[in-house]
């Protein structure tokens, strides 16, 4: 009888600890809540059939909330209020995040390559020696567009401060109006701005592609655009979440950059660029899908430029360490 009850007692515990691991484990694979912040542009049209299928309740592993917003000032507070947990944003102001931010940032991703242009309506520019002495209007102030453009400038021994005029836009639509207003106006446009301008006057031309003008100059790192981040503290307590996004947005790439049509009528679907223009934006606006080591040696080289032209682009501090890097 003894023997019976030791038994049972024993197996109560081992049904009891069974129990628990079970109930560990589908709680580490529970649903949570993703917010999700991108900007409109090349960043969100890359997520588009990620958000499509989320809204129609196609992806179950997770609640996927998507916010799509104009300008990068309104991502910051986002994520530092814990406000979204993951965010598309210009490559160097990942590292601002970083070293603004005691490290609590990290990268899980580079999204978007080289997407920034120069155009204009005449043909005065053919090099970027000819920006000398003109007035650019561009939008990405602190951002990729502005360290980008100051070290091409420098590089080809212009000085951003005295030798030419930037007029700094809160949104590339307003750089947009500027060039559509003045027939003699340069601006700074991403894509798909770029398409957005040719589509409303056939004279509108690309005069510089800053990828190209960036390779020119030798530098072991190409033009990012860029990246997708998250807060830290998501990423270590819902790591499953975290692969289960990557994983979504990986397929979305894909399918967008396969199925261009489909993809521009998502596009328009969520107010980022008129169809017909994103139809014409997708095969010039770089999006890809790069993570680990690759992502690694690619930001690393690009913000390791950036710092020695300008250490504000960075954040001001030092290069970010291994732990930036998500996956490593």
């Amino acid at each position: 009888m003894k023997r019976l009850m030791k038994f049972a007692v024993v197996l109560m515990l081992e049904t009891m600890l069974l129990t628990g691991c079970n109930a560990e484990k589908k709680a580490s694979a529970e649903s949570v809540i993703v917010h999700v912040t991108a900007l409109k542009g090349p960043t969100a049209m890359g997520m588009v059939d990620f958000m499509d299928k989320s809204e129609k309740g196609e992806i179950k592993d997770n609640d996927y909330q998507f916010e799509i917003v104009a300008a990068v000032d309104e991502v910051t507070p986002k994520l530092v209020q814990g406000k979204t947990d993951i965010a598309a944003v210009p490559a160097n102001f990942a590292s601002v995040l970083y070293n603004n931010t005691n490290a609590e940032v990290q990268v899980l991703a580079i999204n978007t390559l080289g997407v920034i242009y120069i155009v204009e309506s005449g043909d005065a520019i053919s090099d970027v020696s000819d920006l000398k002495g003109r007035t650019i209007y561009a939008s990405g102030k602190g951002a990729t567009p502005e360290y980008a453009l100051n070290y091409i400038l420098t590089q080809n021994g212009i000085d951003p401060e005295k030798d030419v005029t930037i007029e700094w836009k809160s949104e590339h639509a307003e750089c947009l109006s500027a060039l559509m207003a003045d027939e003699n106006a340069i601006a700074m446009l991403p894509q798909p701005f770029v398409t957005t301008a040719q589509t409303k006057s056939e004279k509108i031309r690309v005069a510089l592609d800053l990828t190209e003008e960036w390779d020119k100059l030798g530098s072991d790192s190409g033009l990012l655009t860029g990246v997708v981040v998250a807060r830290k503290e998501f990423v270590e307590q819902n790591p499953d979440a975290v692969q289960a996004f990557l994983e979504h947005y990986e397929v979305s790439v894909n399918y967008v950059n396969k199925n261009i049509k489909d993809a521009a009528t998502l596009i328009e679907k969520y107010d980022i660029v008129p169809a017909p223009v994103a139809v014409k934006a997708i095969p010039n606006c770089n999006i890809v899908f790069i993570t680990g080591v690759e992502m690694k040696q690619k930001l690393s080289g690009y913000l390791k430029v950036l710092s020695e032209q300008n250490p504000k682009a960075i954040g001001g501090g030092s290069l970010p360490a291994d732990d930036f890097y998500y996956g490593l």
